[in-house]
């Protein structure tokens, strides 16, 4: 080969060699500082004081509503367990008005077969009586009907038979004959016909 030729040759190695190393320099240079910065950018600063770091807004926010919600999650859990106490009270309660209604209910049947005897009792009584009445002279039977009150004459005579009433009614004075008689007629007055 010519020697013009060979010298063209190790001039291009030499630049190359040349711009290689200025590149090699260049990012030796300015790569530190970069790579540097980079990674103070993703740490928090360090304030001169001493003090910790300054929190970003957002993480103070997040905070702030972690503490709302677990301020709100306590507060659940207090209601929830004012409503069960509550649940429990009304079940006690509950089981007391059972109880309660199921006594009044056997005293209301007690009551009931009571007044059921009673008035089984005051019948027989007044079905006995009136029996003594008419068995009584009508005469006899005249001066007690005499003396007692006209609605409670007239509640006898109305269940005595026919022939026993008109003996006694008879032998009543025309006055005493004339209360009773507007008592019996006016007895079911108040009746609601058909």
């Amino acid at each position: 080969m010519s020697k013009p030729a060979t010298a063209r040759n190790g001039a291009l190695t030499v630049i190359a060699v040349l711009m290689l190393g200025s590149a090699v320099l260049r990012v030796g240079f300015e790569a530190g500082p970069a790579i540097a910065r980079e990674i103070n950018s993703e740490t928090p600063e360090v304030p001169k004081d001493g003090m910790a770091p300054k929190v970003s807004e957002t993480a103070v926010e997040y905070q702030k509503l972690l503490a709302a919600l677990q301020e709100r999650e306590q507060e659940l859990s207090r209601r929830e367990s004012q409503i069960e106490e509550r649940s429990k009270a009304l079940a006690v309660a509950d089981q007391a008005i059972e109880q309660k209604l199921a006594a009044l209910t056997e005293a209301e049947e007690t009551l009931r077969e009571t007044i059921a005897l009673a008035d089984v009792a005051a019948e027989d009584d007044l079905t006995r009586l009136t029996n003594v009445y008419e068995q009584m002279k009508p005469k006899e039977s005249a001066a007690l009907f005499e003396e007692m009150d006209p609605d409670f004459a007239a509640g006898f005579l109305a269940r005595m038979r026919p022939e026993a009433a008109a003996g006694i009614m008879a032998g009543l004075s025309p006055t005493a004959a004339y209360t009773i008689s507007v008592v019996l007629a006016g007895r079911n007055a108040n009746v609601p016909g058909d």
